[in-house]
C-alpha cells in the first residue's frame, strides 16, 4: 500500500477515511468527525462503518495483479497443524514467512496490516464512545446504552485479537486525531481489564439475537447482540485464565434458547444427498434467517449481480488493494478445472486455485471414518473426469500418481467454501456467506473451559454433544485433553477457524507444528507472538515502543 496516512508512532487510522492519498483528492461529499456524531443516525452510521472495518479480515486482497490476492487468508492457516503452502512462494509471498518461520521479521506485510486492522477499529470506536458522553448528543439513554454497547464489543475485541497475537500492546480510549508519537505498551493486567469491562458492558447494553433491528429484508442478524458479545468474551476468559467465567459465559449462550445445533437436513437442498452438517454450509443456508439455527454471527455477502454494492472481484478498488472481495474459495478450493479432463461444476465447488492444501495429518489421521464431518458431503478426497468429450469421461482421477496429477492441480479439499453461480462461472465474485462464529464452537469454549479446571467428565459431556451430532464415537473423561480438544477443533472448524490464532491463544502453535505440521521449518517459542510492526517502533520517537522478545 503506497502513501498510507499514518498517526505517527501507531498506524491509526483518521475516522472512516481511505488509506490512498489519491482519495483525499475526490471531492468531499460528507465526512464523520467526533463533533458531528451527535444523534442517532449519525451514530448508526458510524457503526455500520466499525462492522465494514471488522469485514476487512475477511474480505481483503492484496496487490491481486501481481501477486494473486490469496496471501492473507493463508497466513492465518499456513503453517499451522491444518494447511500448508501449496503455491509457488513467489506467487504467494506473503505466505512463505508462515512456512519458512526464519523469514518472519518485523516488516512482514501480514503483521503491519493486521496492526493497522485492529487500531483503525479502536479509534473508530473510540469516536463513537466519545460522542455519546458529549452533552450535545441528544439520545434516549437506552439508545445510547445500546449504541456504546456495540461500539464497545467492536473495541473489546479488537484488542483481544491484538493482544493474542502480539501481547502487550499500547492502550488507547481516547480519540487519536493528531500526530503522537510516545506511545507504549500498557500492561496484560490493563488490557485484559479494559477487554473485559468493554465486552461485558456490550453483553449488559446490547440486544439479544431476535431483537435486533430490521429493516425492509428482515432482522439484521449480522448486527452485534449479546451473544456475540459472550462468545468473545468466553474466548478472552479463557486466554486470561479466567476458565470458570469462560464456562459460565458459554453456558449463558447454550442455555439462552436462542440457539441450537444443527441435527436435521434443512435448506434449499435438503432433498438431495448429504448430511445435516454440511447443509450450514451450502449456499442459501449459512444465515438464521435461511434456517440455520446454529449461527451466533454471519457475515452476509451479497452478489453484486442482484444486489448493487454487493461484494465482488472488484467491488471497491484502492490502487493495488481491493476491499469487498473475499477470497476463501479460491484459496480452499481446488484447481481441478485445469486438469486434463476436468471442467468447472457446480457439484465440485466452482473455481479455486488450491493457495492451501489440508495436511496428511488431517487427511489421514484427524477423523474417524464414520464421522459425519469426514463424509464425502465435507471432505472431497475422489474427482472424475467430467469433459464429456474427454477419452477417460467418468473415471476416477488418480490425484495420487504424478504422471497424471502433473501439477498437483487437484488435491482434496474442505467443502465449506464450495460456491458456483451459473451466471458468473469462472467465479470472479465470491458471493458465499461468512460464518464467524457458530453454536459449535461455543460447546468447544465451554469443554476448553471445563478441562482447564479439572473436569474431564464434564468436559467429555460437553464434547460429547458435537460427537453425537456427527455420528463419532463418544468420548470418555479419560480422553480429555488439550490435543484431543484442539483435535476436535479441527474436526469442527476446519476452515472456519483462524487456526494460527487459536493455537496462539492456547500455547500450542510450536508443539502441533512440530507433530502435525507439513513443510514447516525454523519455527520456535518465537513465534507464539508476531513481531511489532518495525515501522511503528521507528516512528515513535518519543518513548520506546518495545519489539517482542526474539525479533530484535
Amino acid at each position: 500500500m503506497k502513501n498510507n496516512i499514518y498517526i505517527i508512532g501507531l498506524l491509526v487510522f483518521m475516522l472512516f477515511s481511505s488509506c490512498q492519498d489519491d482519495f483525499l483528492d475526490e471531492e468531499l461529499l460528507s465526512s464523520y468527525d467526533p463533533t458531528e456524531l451527535n444523534d442517532e443516525l449519525g451514530l448508526d452510521a458510524a457503526l455500520i462503518g466499525i462492522q465494514n472495518q471488522y469485514s476487512i479480515w475477511q474480505t481483503f486482497a492484496y496487490d491481486y495483479a501481481s501477486a494473486g490476492g490469496q496471501g492473507w487468508l493463508g497466513v492465518w492457516q499456513i503453517g499451522t497443524d491444518v494447511a500448508y503452502n501449496k503455491a509457488p512462494a513467489d506467487f504467494d509471498p506473503w505466505t512463505v514467512p508462515y512456512t519458512n518461520y526464519e523469514n518472519l521479521t518485523p516488516t512482514d506485510p501480514a503483521v503491519l496490516f493486521t496492526w493497522v486492522w485492529g487500531y483503525k477499529i479502536i479509534n473508530n470506536a473510540n469516536s463513537i464512545i466519545a460522542a455519546i458522553g458529549n452533552p450535545e448528543t441528544v439520545l434516549e439513554p437506552a439508545a445510547k446504552a445500546k449504541i456504546e454497547g456495540e461500539a464497545k464489543f467492536y473495541r473489546g475485541l479488537a484488542y483481544n485479537t491484538l493482544v493474542t497475537l502480539f501481547g502487550r500492546v499500547p492502550m488507547i480510549t481516547a480519540t487519536v486525531d493528531g500526530p503522537k508519537t510516545d506511545f507504549e505498551k500498557a500492561s496484560l493486567d490493563e488490557l485484559n481489564t479494559l477487554i473485559e469491562d468493554d465486552l461485558t458492558f456490550a453483553r449488559n447494553n446490547l440486544p439479544t439475537v431476535n431483537n435486533v433491528d430490521g429493516n425492509s429484508k428482515g432482522k439484521m442478524y449480522s448486527r452485534a447482540h449479546v451473544a456475540m458479545a459472550e462468545q468473545v468474551l468466553a474466548e478472552a476468559y479463557l486466554r486470561m485464565g479466567k476458565n470458570d467465567l469462560a464456562e459460565a459465559t458459554c453456558n449463558a449462550i447454550i442455555d439462552s434458547g436462542d440457539f441450537s445445533l444443527v441435527t436435521q437436513r434443512y435448506g434449499v437442498k435438503a432433498s438431495q444427498p448429504g448430511d445435516p452438517f454440511s447443509d450450514m454450509f451450502i449456499y442459501g443456508n449459512q444465515r438464521r434467517s435461511q434456517g440455520n439455527t446454529e449461527a451466533i454471527w454471519v457475515l452476509e455477502i451479497e452478489n453484486p449481480a442482484s444486489v448493487i454494492g454487493g461484494s465482488g472481484e472488484f467491488s471497491v478498488g484502492l490502487d493495488s488493494y481491493l476491499i469487498g472481495s473475499p477470497q476463501h474459495r479460491r484459496v480452499w478450493g481446488s484447481r481441478y478445472h485445469q486438469q486434463a479432463g476436468m471442467v468447472l461444476a457446480d457439484s465440485l465447488g466452482g473455481r479455486g486455485i488450491s493457495r492451501i492444501a489440508l495436511t496428511d495429518w488431517v487427511l489421514d489421521d484427524l477423523y474417524a471414518v464414520d464421522d459425519m464431518r469426514n463424509s464425502k458431503y465435507n471432505l472431497r478426497r475422489d474427482y472424475y473426469y467430467n469433459d464429456p468429450d474427454f477419452a477417460l469421461f467418468g473415471q476416477k482421477v488418480d490425484i495420487t500418481d504424478p504422471n497424471v496429477n502433473t501439477q498437483r492441480f487437484i488435491v482434496p479439499v474442505t467443502t465449506k467454501w464450495n460456491q458456483f453461480d451459473a451466471n458468473d462461472p469462472f467465479g470472479f465474485a465470491m458471493i458465499k456467506d461468512i460464518i464467524i462464529m457458530r453454536l459449535g464452537e461455543t460447546y468447544l469454549l465451554k469443554a476448553e473451559a471445563q478441562f482447564k479446571q479439572g473436569k474431564l467428565a464434564e468436559a467429555a459431556a460437553t464434547i460429547n454433544v458435537l460427537r453425537n451430532r456427527a455420528n463419532a464415537t463418544p468420548v470418555a473423561a479419560g480422553d480429555i485433553t488439550l490435543d484431543f480438544i484442539l483435535d476436535e477443533r479441527a474436526r469442527e472448524l476446519l476452515a472456519e477457524e483462524n487456526r494460527r490464532m487459536t493455537l496462539m491463544r492456547t500455547g500450542q502453535l510450536v508443539n502441533r507444528v512440530g507433530v502435525r505440521g507439513q513443510k514447516i521449518t525454523g519455527i520456535s517459542n518465537t513465534h507464539l507472538l508476531l513481531p511489532i510492526p518495525q515501522s511503528e517502533i521507528d516512528l515513535n520517537k518519543d518513548a520506546v515502543l518495545e519489539q517482542n522478545p526474539g525479533y530484535n
